[in-house]
C-alpha cells in the first residue's frame, strides 16, 4: 500500500496510471494532497483559496466514472491548482490585487475548461504578485509566499505559489503564465519544471489583446514528462484566439525520448555579457558536463541580443497600458508603483517609439532564426542569481553590478521571451547552501516538442528533481 505521502510525490503520469487501473482511487489521491496542503501549506503560503468539499465531491464523480467504465481523460483524477490570475468560475479571482479581493468571476478560462475536460480537479488557487508584476510571489491580499528549500528565501514568480505547491507535493501539475520569465524564474527557485511554450501553443482567450505575442499560458509539473502530459491538454486550436497554433495537444503525448549524440547545442554563460552570480555560474558548470555526457556537442558561444532590452520594455509597458490603463484611472491609490509606473510608460510611448521596437524585435527574431540554424538549442542560466530573501521586493545588484528597475535582474528569462521561441527551466542543481538552480534551455521557433525532449534526457542524466525540499523531509521523518 502506497501511502499518502508518497502518493503526493508520485510523477503526474504514474499517479494518471495507477488511477486509470484503479489501484489507487481518485478519492484517496485528493485526500492524500489535502493532507499535504494541510501539513506544509502553511509555512509557505502557496495555496491562497482552498476547496477541499468541492475537490472531494469531483473526485469521487471521477471514481464513478471509473467504474462505469467511461472513457476518461488523459489527466483523470489528477489534482491541480490554478494561479490566481486565471478566472475560475464561482470562485474567487483576485489577480492578486486589493480591488479584486472579494471578485467571484462567472466564466472559466479556457486553460480551465481544458483542464477539466481532460480530468484534472481543481484543488485551489496558487498565489502571484499583484497582477502578476514582477518575479516575486507577494501581494497586499494574501502576503508572501516562501521558498521551500530556504523559508526566509523568495520563491520567485509570478507563479510562485504554483511552484511552490509542486515542489511540496500538494499538487502533481499546474498551471502558469510567463511574459518575462513567470513560470521559468519560479521553476529554477523551486526544483520543479516549468514550460514557456510558444505563443499561440495554449491560447488565450483575451478580449483585449487576442494577438500578443509577449504573454503566454503554461504548465509547470515536477518532471518533463509531467509538463509534457499537461501540455498535450492544454494546447490546441481554439477559434478564440487568432494566434493558435493548429497542431492538436495530443502531439505532446508522445515518448519524449530521443538520441542527442551530435546535437549542437550553444552554451551562453552571460548571454551577451549580463552579470551571473557566481553561485549559479558553478552549478551550471557541472550541468554542462551532463549535457555532454547525454552526447551534446556543446560550443561556447554569446548569441547578440541587442535590442532585446528595449524592444521588450517597450512592448511590456504597452501591454499594462492595455490591460490596466482604466483602473490606473478609477483605483490609482490600490495599484502598486511597479504597475503604475508601467502604465504610464505605456501611456507615454509615441508611434514612432512603438514601430522601432517592431523593428528591434524583428531584428532579434532573424538574428536568432540564423543563429538556431548552426544550433538547435541554446543553453543558458534561466535566473541570475539565486534565490533571495523574501522581504527583498526585487534584486539590487548582481555581482556588484546594479540593477536600476524592478525587472533587470529577469533579463536572462525576458530577452527570450522577445524572441518567441519556446523555452523551459530544467533542475540542474543546488548551490552550497542547498537553494535550487534551473537551467533554461530554448529551441527553434515553435519546436516546443524538441524542447521538451532535450530537457527529458537532461532530467533523466542528472535526476536533480528527486531532491526533496527540507520542509517535506522534517514533515515525513
Amino acid at each position: 500500500m502506497t501511502d499518502s505521502h508518497d502518493l503526493c510525490f508520485l510523477t503526474a503520469v504514474e499517479l494518471a496510471r495507477r488511477i486509470r487501473s484503479r489501484e489507487v482511487s481518485c478519492v484517496e489521491v485528493m485526500e492524500a494532497h489535502l493532507r499535504q496542503i494541510e501539513r506544509t501549506n502553511p509555512q509557505v503560503n502557496a495555496i491562497i483559496t482552498l476547496l477541499p468539499e468541492q475537490a472531494l465531491e469531483r473526485a469521487r464523480a471521477a471514481d464513478t466514472a471509473l467504474h462505469r467504465g467511461n472513457e476518461v481523460g488523459p489527466l483523470h483524477g489528477l489534482p491541480v491548482a490554478h494561479k490566481d490570475l486565471v478566472q475560475t468560475k464561482g470562485v474567487r479571482t483576485t489577480f492578486g490585487s486589493p480591488i479584486y479581493a472579494d471578485f467571484v468571476p462567472d466564466v472559466d478560462d479556457l486553460i480551465v475548461i481544458r483542464l477539466r475536460k481532460a480530468g484534472a480537479i481543481m484543488i485551489g488557487k496558487t498565489n502571484t504578485p499583484e497582477f502578476g508584476a514582477g518575479s516575486q510571489t507577494f501581494n497586499p491580499v494574501f502576503g508572501a509566499t516562501r521558498n521551500p528549500y530556504d523559508l526566509s528565501k523568495t520563491c520567485g514568480g509570478s507563479s510562485g505559489g504554483a511552484a511552490v505547491a509542486l515542489a511540496c507535493g500538494m499538487i502533481p501539475i499546474a498551471d502558469g503564465s510567463d511574459t518575462g520569465g513567470s513560470l521559468r524564474n519560479p521553476a529554477s527557485f523551486c526544483n520543479v519544471v516549468g514550460f514557456r511554450p510558444s505563443p499561440g501553443r495554449v491560447p488565450s482567450c483575451s478580449d483585449r489583446a487576442a494577438w500578443q505575442t509577449l504573454s503566454v499560458l503554461g504548465p509547470m509539473a515536477r518532471t518533463v514528462a509531467d509538463t509534457a502530459l499537461m501540455l498535450s491538454a492544454i494546447a490546441g486550436p481554439h477559434p478564440c484566439s487568432p494566434i493558435a497554433l493548429q497542431k492538436p495537444g495530443a502531439h505532446f503525448r508522445q515518448p519524449l525520448e530521443r538520441d542527442f549524440r551530435g546535437v549542437r547545442v550553444a552554451w551562453s554563460r552571460t548571454l551577451g555579457g549580463l552579470p551571473v552570480d557566481p553561485q549559479v555560474t558553478a552549478v551550471l558548470a557541472e550541468a554542462r558536463l551532463a549535457l555532454e555526457a547525454i552526447g551534446c556537442i556543446i560550443e561556447e558561444v554569446e548569441p547578440d541580443f541587442s535590442g532585446a532590452d528595449e524592444a521588450f520594455r517597450v512592448w511590456r509597458a504597452w501591454s499594462y497600458e492595455q490591460s490596466l490603463g482604466e483602473l490606473a484611472d478609477t483605483h490609482r491609490d490600490r495599484l502598486k508603483e511597479t504597475i503604475l509606473g508601467e502604465i504610464e510608460r505605456g501611456r507615454a510611448l509615441t508611434g514612432p517609439q512603438i514601430g522601432y521596437a517592431e523593428r528591434l524585435r524583428t531584428a532579434l527574431y532573424h538574428r536568432m532564426r540564423r543563429f538556431m540554424k548552426t544550433y538547435e538549442f541554446l543553453s543558458l542560466p534561466t535566473v541570475q542569481v539565486p534565490p533571495f530573501p523574501v522581504e527583498q521586493p526585487y534584486v539590487t545588484e548582481i555581482s556588484g553590478v546594479p540593477m536600476e528597475t524592478y525587472i533587470d535582474w529577469m533579463r536572462s528569462c525576458y530577452f527570450i521571451s522577445i524572441t518567441s521561441l519556446p523555452a523551459i527551466s530544467v533542475p540542474a542543481g543546488f548551490t552550497r547552501d542547498g537553494l535550487p538552480v534551473g537551467l533554461q534551455l530554448v529551441g527553434r521557433y515553435r519546436n516546443d516538442f524538441g524542447v521538451l525532449q532535450l530537457a527529458h534526457a537532461f532530467e533523466q542524466a542528472t535526476g536533480h528533481w528527486r531532491r526533496r525540499p527540507p520542509i517535506v523531509e522534517m514533515g515525513h521523518g
